[in-house]
């Protein structure tokens, strides 16, 4: 009886000892695979979140072409659509940013508005030892820099599209593949995770709805942003409202100041050379309709409102993730951040279902 006891003890050791074995290798063979996939990390991230924004359509398509052609067609189209929007970016910063310039130092002579701005800013700068002379003479060699900069700035857009080939291509493999076997993989980690499978389920759902919220109100309300103010510099009059447009889309990705980094400027210097209604129309549609509006009508219907983190905690997201990850960091900083507070939830839950269990054995 004691041998039968003895090697029953022996085996749970040796049990256990094989479980906690296993754990450190599954560890292990989880951070060799996290800093294999790092290099192209941010590619899979793009493509699975692209592919949760995308689901609906997904869906819809499903039942006319079925699941591989309806996947490949939703990725078809998404590389055709980023590949016009980034060509025609580059375009609206190289080719009109270039004429638009060439403009400005034209605009720096006698009688014309741009020298009108450096007047009306000299008349405060003079007070601080800078006189509108030398403040023209720096504006004007601003501008010259500027413009021969466009051939360096093309080359760094082509030289950026050219590195980000490879992250695209991650980015469309991706989005395939979560499109065809999301369901596939969610029931597998619950499988895996060492969590129970409601939790794993909990989490993953979590990390869906806010990927996808994520994507949706960082870029939907970038290209909203931009559109109403292309059309707002557009009734005030200022020159190439497109191309200041599509500054401000791309300015909305700043945390905090956002758009206003492109329709305060151009309010204040349409006030500035003369014209003070369409200055202050430009301001005021600047701040009711593309940064009101869109933050508080269009950024809830892209994302709703189920479960959305407090305004500090995104914002604290926001910024941290740019600091830690660059510009990436927009995206990664607000999904790190709601997956983080949803084990805290879960932890918080099964903390409390901890107490009850002891309260009830207790009494």
């Amino acid at each position: 009886m004691e041998r039968d006891e003895g090697s029953t003890e022996t085996a749970v050791e040796a049990a256990r000892g094989e479980r906690r074995a296993l754990g450190w290798a599954a560890i292990t063979a989880a951070a060799a695979v996290a800093l294999l996939v790092m290099p192209v990390g941010v590619g899979i991230l793009l493509g699975t979140l692209l592919a949760f924004a995308l689901q609906p359509v997904f869906e819809r398509l499903k039942p006319r072409l079925g699941v591989k052609w309806s996947a490949l067609a939703i990725v078809v189209a998404t590389l055709l659509t980023l590949g016009g929007v980034l060509g025609g970016l580059a375009w609206l910063f190289v080719s009109e940013g270039t004429a638009l310039t060439r403009e400005w130092m034209a605009s720096l002579g006698p009688g014309g508005p741009g020298h009108a701005v450096i007047t009306a800013v000299g008349r405060v700068t003079s007070r601080m030892g800078v006189p509108p002379d030398e403040l023209a003479a720096r504006a004007r060699e601003l501008a010259e820099s500027v413009a021969a900069g466009a051939a360096s700035m093309a080359a760094t857009i082509v030289g950026a599209a050219t590195s980000g080939v490879l992250t695209l291509l991650f980015a469309m493999l991706s989005m395939h593949f979560i499109l065809r076997h999301w369901r596939a993989v969610a029931l597998g980690a619950q499988e895996v995770f060492p969590l129970r499978p409601d939790y794993t389920a909990a989490l993953f759902a979590e990390f869906r709805r806010v990927g996808r919220s994520t994507l949706l109100g960082t870029v939907g309300s970038g290209i909203a942003q931009g559109l109403l103010a292309t059309f707002g510099f557009w009734i005030t009059g200022v020159p190439e409202p497109a191309l200041f447009g599509a500054a401000a889309a791309v300015a909305s990705l700043v945390p905090a100041v956002g758009a206003a980094l492109v329709w305060l400027p151009a309010g204040i210097v349409l006030i500035l050379v003369g014209h003070p209604v369409r200055g202050t129309l430009e301001l005021a549609w600047g701040t009711v309709v593309v940064g009101l509006v869109s933050d508080y009508v269009i950024r809830p219907r892209l994302v709703g409102g189920a479960g959305r983190l407090p305004p500090l905690v995104t914002f604290v997201a926001l910024l941290g993730g740019v600091q830690v990850f660059g510009l990436k960091g927009l995206i990664i900083g607000p999904v790190t951040m709601s997956l983080a507070i949803a084990v805290l939830r879960l932890y918080a839950t099964e903390a409390r279902k901890r107490r009850a269990d002891l309260l009830e054995l207790e009494g």
